[in-house]
């Protein structure tokens, strides 16, 4: 196989298992730090099987690690780069959408609630 062909791939790989809404929203919150599915289940407002069951396969991509206490297990980033990639990724969205004004404002809440100084600012 073609080295670009396979580095096409790999990155293809690597873009679906990020490519999930609910994935983008745990790789955003974990932006602040380690975080433990309880958490994220509140954050997300999903079951804690799906919180699980998204994190496998970031866990499977080496997108985010786990550090065990106890029986709590707490994730991480294993790149704060990639979150911040996404959030810039905003800007590539195309503003002709049904929902122009409805998206907009979504995508300004999220990254208002995503960037760094609105993470330090949560309890």
């Amino acid at each position: 196989m073609p080295r670009r062909l396979l580095a096409a791939n790999k990155l293809g790989e690597y873009l679906s298992a990020i490519a999930h809404p609910r994935r983008i929203q745990i790789i955003e919150e974990l932006r602040g730090g380690e975080t433990d599915v309880g958490s994220l289940k509140k954050a997300l407002k999903i079951s804690q099987s799906n919180v699980s069951q998204h994190l496998a396969v970031l866990r499977g991509h080496r997108v985010v690690s786990e550090r065990r206490d106890g029986r709590h297990v707490f994730y991480r980033l294993c790149s704060l780069d990639l979150a911040e990639w996404l959030l810039e990724g905003m800007r590539f969205l195309p503003e002709a959408t049904p929902a122009v004004e409805e998206v907009r404002d979504a995508l300004r809440d999220a990254k208002a609630a995503w960037t760094p100084s609105e993470m330090a600012k949560r309890p």
